[in-house]
């Protein structure tokens, strides 16, 4: 795999575009300069990768845009040395991201050839440290609980209660929720009394929804 001063600029570009649609946290900002997302894409999409679109990864999956995996991290506030579970693995691009802002991550994929697949690609590009699970999302991964954050990165129809439930108190949880296509993104977190606190209602995005159960079907 190659990363050509042609991608840097492209990058450079897109980290650009970026801060002008109010992503602010420059951590951030170097984290999607430093990791190379036409990695994480097909051949056929490579020269649109720096482009602030979704594209397809297999198994009726999707990378998200920059945008939204900026808006989501920079709601999450991660800390270096934070446990944060990422639910919907998909391509590793967000993981990856949360890696390079030092967190601890875990995260699950629910489809077992995307499992497979981006878990021996973490591994080529030097993100082995990710923890990554083949499982049902909506378990979570309650042995390494609590987590100081939780972001699902699937839209969904249903608060996911047991996921809260690993959200340590004072903890962040990001989630896309809401009925039809476009989803709220909401920010919540856990209060002294293990209730439930909105922190902030962010914009509207499309997601692949959040399913419950696995998936071990080939495409």
């Amino acid at each position: 795999m190659k990363d050509t001063y042609l991608h840097k600029g492209l990058r450079k570009k897109l980290v650009r575009s970026l801060e002008q649609k109010g992503i602010k946290d420059e951590r951030i900002l170097d984290a999607i300069y430093s990791l190379p997302r036409h990695y994480f894409l097909d051949k056929a999409f490579e020269e649109h990768a720096y482009e602030d679109k979704a594209f397809p990864i297999g198994n009726k999956q999707t990378i998200s845009q920059p945008y939204t995996v900026a808006y989501q991290t920079e709601m999450l506030q991660v800390k270096k040395r934070d446990r944060i579970l990422e639910i919907g693995t998909g391509s590793g691009y967000q993981a990856g991201i949360l890696a390079l802002l030092g967190a601890r991550v875990f995260t699950i994929e629910r489809q077992e050839n995307l499992y497979h697949k981006t878990r021996k690609f973490l591994n080529t590009i030097g993100l082995e440290r990710i923890r990554m699970y083949f499982k049902d999302g909506y378990k979570g991964v309650p042995e390494f609980a609590p987590f100081d954050g939780i972001i699902i990165t699937a839209g969904a129809h249903i608060f996911p209660e047991v996921l809260f439930q690993q959200l340590k108190v004072g903890g962040r949880m990001v989630i896309p929720i809401g009925e039809g296509d476009q989803k709220k993104m909401i920010c919540y977190s856990k209060d002294e009394a293990g209730q439930l606190v909105v922190l902030e209602e962010g914009s509207h995005f499309r997601f692949v929804p959040f399913l419950e159960g696995t998936n071990s079907k080939k495409e």
